[in-house]
């Protein structure tokens, strides 16, 4: 007697030029990402509430069974972006220079700040700090 195949679960569909968790809206470079930045699965599935950990992890074997598929779509995706967004910084201009700006100024204050942000009780001279407690002087 033998048993009848079990049937094979596809946890991603492809649909509107990209790649999704079957029966959601998260998009498989959600999950892609976040296992590449070196989270756990069990990670992905708690920052990810819709899913369980098997579509994670069904997610994460269809990536590395197609590894190369989806590295190009991504690399596609970061192409796309970046011209995106030289796009809107080319008809912005002005905006884009004033954000500029604060993020070079914000980057230069935690620079200058002697103490790592958020060190209560530390002397901190960052006119943006996040956690540091005044001292009384």
């Amino acid at each position: 007697m033998t048993t009848p195949p079990t049937p094979v679960k596809n946890y991603i569909e492809q649909r509107d030029q990209g790649y999704w968790l079957a029966g959601t809206r998260i998009s498989l470079d959600s999950v892609v990402y976040a296992f590449l930045n070196g989270d756990s699965p069990e990670n992905i599935a708690q920052n990810f509430p819709l899913l369980c950990l098997e579509q994670v992890y069904g997610a994460i074997a269809f990536y590395l069974a197609n590894r190369e598929l989806v590295d190009a779509y991504l690399k596609e995706g970061e192409a796309e972006f970046a011209k995106l967004q030289q796009s809107l910084r080319d008809k912005n201009l002005l905006l884009s220079q004033k954000l500029q700006a604060a993020q070079y100024a914000f980057s230069y204050a935690v620079t200058i700040s002697g103490t790592e942000l958020g060190e209560a009780g530390s002397k901190c001279n960052t006119i943006i700090c996040s956690g540091c407690k005044p001292i009384d002087s």
